[in-house]
């Protein structure tokens, strides 16, 4: 039961990316503007300045998909986490709040934990033609022989400061790993856990 009296008929809204928890903005919503957030599955706005509803990205086609609508305990305001289509502030910035370098490591690292998920799937549900069972299917000999070699390759490029090319041999490395964990029933979290173990030391 939302309080739209508190603020007049408004509520603040705050909009978060679902993939990346990073916020994106602030707005305000009445009665028919949450409404049609949920009906059409795409965040729409009360424009205090303009007196009408408007749906976030009606001109410039950045969008915010809804993801989730969450109430706060007061019942005065809404979390809704989205599925950004493009920048969403029109200075063209992610977020209005501007640009945040820890945000984009974090989403790195989200995605490192999909990927694992997605590999883990494969491993549960194997799919024809998919190259991460193909290496299931050869066992954990070849798929170390792979880690091994994508390694050398890293290293090799690392020293010749080839830089641009270390980029997708680091990426074909951490796949392999990522593929070498699943395969011999160890996660990523496995490892993580004994390098926090190490820190305290």
């Amino acid at each position: 039961m939302l309080d739209f009296d508190k603020m007049g008929g408004l509520i603040p809204a705050v909009i978060q990316d679902a993939e990346t928890s990073q916020v994106l903005m602030l707005g305000y919503m009445n009665r028919e503007a949450l409404d049609k957030t949920e009906k059409e599955g795409l965040v729409t706005f009360f424009s205090r300045s303009k007196k009408r509803l408007w749906t976030k990205g009606e001109t410039s086609g950045h969008t915010l998909q809804v993801v989730s609508i969450a109430e706060d305990c007061d019942n005065d305001s809404l979390l809704i986490k989205v599925k950004p289509n493009g920048p969403t502030c029109h200075t063209g910035d992610t977020s209005c709040f501007g640009e945040d370098p820890a945000v984009k490591r974090a989403a790195g690292i989200q995605f490192i934990a999909r990927l694992e998920e997605v590999i883990q799937q494969r491993k549960a549900n194997p799919t024809e033609a998919s190259y991460t069972n193909f290496l299931f299917d050869k066992g954990v000999n070849k798929i170390a022989q792979k880690v091994g070699e994508e390694a050398v390759e890293t290293v090799i490029d690392a020293v010749a400061g080839k830089l641009d090319t270390m980029k997708g041999e680091a990426a074909d490395l951490l796949y392999h790993l990522l593929v070498l964990l699943a395969a011999t029933g160890l996660e990523l979290a496995d490892v993580v856990a004994v390098l926090q173990e190490r820190h305290k030391k």
